[in-house]
């Protein structure tokens, strides 16, 4: 399962036998949540967030830390999406060890 970024705890990934749509997961202390990206024309036109079937779902301090990390970081998890799933390149991980502010889309 590559990790894509190290965010205060916060872990965000694909998992190795994941699936379309592109989603990834964000995972603390056992509790899970995952973003979907939906995608028109090759533009991001919505980011839908939910929980893990059978899992915790991220509490509200590690929810608000994901949804800002995969808004910001967005157009950069798609391309390793694409990276990882279609071309088969490996992706690296990314410590952040600055708080997001802003967003980049």
């Amino acid at each position: 399962m590559p990790k894509l970024y190290e965010y205060f705890g916060l872990i965000v990934l694909f998992y190795s036998n994941d699936h379309e749509p592109v989603h990834v997961h964000g995972k603390y202390q056992g509790s899970e949540s995952k973003a979907e990206f939906i995608i028109d024309n090759g533009m991001i036109t919505e980011i839908r967030y939910s929980s893990v079937k059978g899992k915790r779902p991220l509490g509200s301090k590690q929810m608000e830390d994901f949804k800002s990390l995969v808004d910001y970081y967005a157009e950069e998890i798609i391309q390793k999406w694409t990276d990882y799933f279609l071309l088969h390149k490996p992706v690296s991980p990314k410590r952040i060890t600055r708080k997001i502010t802003g967003k980049i889309r």
